[in-house]
């Protein structure tokens, strides 16, 4: 049975390039048409790419990362991921940055397929942490800019000089919202922010 290469490759955002991780792909030998490239966050396995690449997998298939935060964030469901994809599929999964975790080692000695489970909780922990270190840390910069009275979030706008006039107006019903938003140059819902902001 001929053993079939599928590479998986995500980036979170579009400023992100992917070729990088494309390009580690080809350079493993992974046909073009195998290559799956996602733009999604790896907070979750709800990726509709990621998804249909994994039904595809059989048994003595390889599933290639180029590092193991490219098929998930989240400690737990990585590890379960991970088990459901080498226990239940049978299929195997090389990370390239980290020769340790490549389960086709696994026939050679239980001592290499102990040190991979191991490796790997030991790293998804770890990334994990790191995490919510990083959550923890802007959550306090935050606050720490807050006490300092810096603000955040759009500035309002500014209202124009004739607003005080339109919104006299207004109030004796001389002009409808929307007209008064229209003619200040703003929507009539900023219009009726301003008057009931007062």
């Amino acid at each position: 049975m001929n053993t079939r290469l599928f590479g998986y490759v995500r980036v979170s955002t579009r400023e992100q390039n992917a070729s990088r991780q494309v390009i580690a792909m080809r350079e493993f030998g992974i046909p073009e048409t195998s290559i799956v490239v996602e733009m999604m966050s790896g907070k979750n396995f709800h990726r509709p790419a990621y998804r249909k690449l994994i039904k595809q997998l059989q048994p003595g298939d390889v599933l290639v990362l180029n590092s193991l935060d490219r098929l998930g964030r989240e400690y737990d469901a990585l590890i379960d991921e991970w088990r459901y994809i080498t226990k239940e599929v049978g299929a195997d999964i090389v990370v390239l940055d980290m020769p340790l975790l490549d389960t086709r080692k696994k026939d050679r000695d239980l001592t290499a397929s102990f040190v991979a489970d191991l490796v790997l909780q030991i790293l998804s922990y770890v990334s994990e942490k790191e995490r919510e270190l990083n959550r923890q840390r802007q959550a306090a910069g935050i606050a720490a800019a807050k006490a300092r009275g810096v603000k955040f979030g759009q500035r309002p706008l500014e209202r124009p000089p004739l607003f005080d006039k339109l919104r006299e107006r207004w109030r004796r019903g001389g002009v409808t919202s929307r007209e008064a938003g229209r003619l200040l140059g703003v929507s009539h819902t900023t219009f009726l922010a301003w008057v009931k902001g007062e």
